[in-house]
């Protein structure tokens, strides 16, 4: 039986989305297929391992949230 998967969507700037298919590419993989060994990293467990991925992450969303205040 096959494996049931959902859609992941995501609005990203141009250079993230080139970002992503380049490494994908460059590596041979898909980025779906990138997307899923992360999404298997990120547990409670995971401590800081992450945190300047967090930190930026917290960043990109608190400027979007005050570009849609502004709009």
């Amino acid at each position: 039986m096959a494996e049931s998967r959902k859609a992941l969507h995501a609005y990203v700037s141009d250079a993230a989305h080139e970002q992503w298919h380049g490494f994908a590419a460059e590596n041979g993989v898909s980025v779906s297929a990138v997307l899923e060994v992360f999404g298997s990293e990120l547990t409670s467990s995971s401590g800081g391992r992450y945190l300047d991925v967090v930190t930026a992450a917290r960043g990109i969303d608190a400027a979007r949230r005050r570009r849609r205040a502004t709009s």
